[in-house]
This record gives C-alpha cells, sequence and structure tokens, in this order.
C-alpha cells in the first residue's frame, strides 16, 4: 500500500518568497514520490491567481488562505477535506510549528525544522510580534513531547536540546546539493559575491561594510549583489554603499534563475555571507560546487558548513574578514588550494547520498 503524507508548510515552492528550505523540501518530497509515496503539500496562496491545487515534480500542492492563516485552517482541512487519511504529517516548523500532535492524532507526525529563529525575531519584527515569537519558540516544544524532530544542522540540534527538545528524539540528515558544475573562468578582478534575500536578517548592511574595507586594499574589486526583497531595506543599502564611497564598484542583481546563479557564482573569487544565522547554509555548497570558498560569521547554520581553511574562512567581523580576503587573493597559490579543497568538500553533501536518508527516516514512522 501506498504511504500517505502531507507535508505542512506556510509557503509552497513557487512561492516567490520561498527560499532554501522550500526547494530542500520539494527535493525530498519528489523523491518519496518516485519511489512509491503519495505527498500531499499544504501551503497558504501567496497570489489571488495562485492555483488552489497543481503537481510540482510529482508533489500535490494544495494552497488555502495565505501563508499565515493556513495555520488555523490546516486542522480543519485534515479533518473536513481529508479525513485524516494520512500515514504521516511532516509539520514544518518556520518559526511556528502547525501544532500536529494536538489534532492530527490519526497520522504519525515528525517535526521539520531548519533553524530556531531567535534572533531573527528582533531583526524580522517590532514589538510586540517578536516578543510573542520568542515566546511561543520556547513553549511549542511541551506539545512536541513526543514527536521526532528532523533537522539539517548539529547547531540547530544543540539550539532545540536548549529549548527542552530530548535529544534522542532529533535527527540530523543535513541538506544536499546538485553536483552542476559550470565551465567558467574566475573574473581578472577580485570579486565578491552575496546571494541572499535582501532582508534585515541576512546582513547585506555588513557584506557592504566587508567590501568597503576589501576595496581599501584592492582599488578596482567588485561586489555583486544577488536577490530580490524589501524595497526598504534594499533603498537604505544603496544609500548605505553611496555614504562609503563604493556604489560604482557594486552591482545590484536582483533576482536570477539557477542557471545564471551558477554562473556568476563561478566567475567570483569568494561567497560573502554575513546572516545573523541560517538554517543551514545551503549557498555555501552551492558556491563550492563552483570552485568559489566561501566568507562567513561563526554562527549558526554557517558554521556547520564552512570548515575553516577547507571550503572558506571563518571570520571575526568586517574587517577581519576584509584582511582574510585581500590576503588569500594576493597569495594566488594558497587561494588555488582552497579553491580544490572547496569542490572536493562538497562531495559528501550529493543529493544522492542524502535523499535514501530521508526516505527511510518516513518509512520508519
Amino acid at each position: 500500500m501506498r504511504k500517505k503524507v502531507l507535508v505542512l508548510n506556510w509557503r509552497c515552492p513557487k512561492n516567490p518568497k520561498s527560499g532554501g528550505a522550500e526547494r530542500v523540501t520539494l527535493k525530498h518530497a519528489s523523491y518519496w514520490v518516485k519511489n512509491g509515496f503519495e505527498v500531499t503539500w499544504l501551503a497558504g496562496s501567496f497570489s489571488p491567481k495562485s492555483p488552489r491545487e497543481e503537481i510540482i515534480e510529482g508533489v500535490k500542492i494544495v494552497r488555502y488562505g495565505n501563508p499565515y492563516t493556513v495555520y488555523l485552517l490546516a486542522p480543519f482541512l485534515y479533518w473536513f477535506k481529508w479525513q485524516g487519511k494520512f500515514d504521516v504529517v511532516v509539520d514544518e516548523i518556520h518559526g511556528i510549528p502547525f501544532f500536529s500532535p494536538i489534532w492530527a492524532w490519526r497520522s504519525k507526525k515528525i517535526a521539520y525544522i531548519h533553524e530556531v529563529a531567535g534572533e531573527i525575531w528582533d531583526e524580522m519584527f517590532k514589538p510586540p510580534f517578536n516578543w510573542i515569537g520568542r515566546f511561543m519558540e520556547k513553549v511549542y516544544p511541551f506539545f512536541y513531547k513526543k514527536t521526532k524532530f528532523w533537522t539539517v544542522s548539529n547547531s540547530t540540534r544543540d539550539n532545540l536540546i536548549k529549548h527542552n527538545v530530548l535529544k534522542k528524539n532529533i535527527i540530523v540528515i543535513p541538506n544536499g546539493i546538485e553536483i552542476k558544475k559550470t565551465k567558467t573562468k574566475k573574473k581578472k578582478t577580485l570579486t565578491l559575491i552575496s546571494v541572499n534575500r535582501i532582508v534585515p536578517m541576512k546582513k547585506v548592511d555588513k557584506v557592504i561594510e566587508l567590501f568597503a574595507e576589501v576595496k581599501k586594499q584592492v582599488k578596482d574589486a567588485k561586489l555583486w549583489i544577488v536577490g530580490n526583497g524589501e524595497k526598504d531595506y534594499l533603498r537604505k543599502l544603496k544609500q548605505q554603499a553611496k555614504n562609503l564611497k563604493v556604489e560604482e564598484n557594486i552591482r545590484w542583481w536582483g533576482y536570477v534563475e539557477e542557471e545564471k546563479k551558477r554562473e556568476l557564482l563561478a566567475k567570483a573569487h569568494f561567497l560573502v555571507n554575513m546572516s545573523i544565522k541560517e538554517g543551514f547554509g545551503l549557498v555555501v555548497l552551492e558556491a563550492n560546487v563552483q570552485g568559489t570558498p566561501a566568507v562567513g560569521m561563526k554562527v549558526a547554520g554557517l558554521k556547520d558548513v564552512i570548515k575553516d581553511g577547507i571550503n572558506g574562512i571563518l571570520i571575526k567581523n568586517e574587517k577581519d574578514g576584509g584582511e582574510k580576503i585581500v590576503n588569500l587573493y594576493k597569495n594566488n597559490k594558497k587561494y588555488q588550494l582552497l579553491v580544490k579543497s572547496s569542490t572536493k568538500y562538497v562531495d559528501r553533501y550529493d543529493w544522492e547520498k542524502i535523499l535514501s536518508t530521508s526516505f527511510n527516516l518516513i518509512s520508519s514512522l
């Protein structure tokens, strides 16, 4: 009999605001479908024109409400639309869970979480919403005492333990990546690249500060900023670049397709990620595939995937990062060794080695 799985996620893969978590979830879900599961993905609608239902890579996407009201609608849909006829519910947590252990008692449950938001609440929301979010993260584990947690990094596992989730209930399955190398050469001029949604928690302002430090020593250095996001924050960033007198050396690419992103990552010398924390730091591996080392702070998510001196460098602050980048760039032999070890390091995250693990996990429930 085919195992029926319900994935609960506030966003679907086609939502313009979806990110790495949604791409990774779709990768797992489509693999389950190919191996005999029937997977339904419930999410909030992102546009009045978005279809109620559609199939994406074999996964049935169902949209109701919006990314916030879908949390309230999920129990009613589970019982009145589907009569609870799912073997497994994957409760994906993005700051706030669906509280499936309370209402989805006909199914086995697993909580799937990329990161414990923590200080991200303060970056993304003003009082009292940030206070509510932080409080919720401390309280909801009480309702998941008998539920297994699936997470993607040791950092998130450790944060969950601090929030009273039992270590024995946590399974770590890292994200994977497709090893698609682009045949292109690095730019002749030192080029840094930032690939993120343009939102405060991603700290693109710190990337610009680091670039300003680099430009003090390498006058013709370039910075590429890839991604869309909040318009107000983007305006502040452009004003910051002007104030630091680096605006002429920055190119704002906005959103780019995957193929173009791979090309840009391959041409750049370093990926710079200054997020306050990441669930996993998938873009680090995307850069490594293209032979591009990553630079980032020693924070959750980044410290899990950036191994200092192997596939990138961990830094203390913007000034420290600027100095290390320039030193590596000027020492071509050392830089080329880092490029070589970066491409070798990423092989351990090949999707083919990871997807079977999540399939076996869901099968065991």
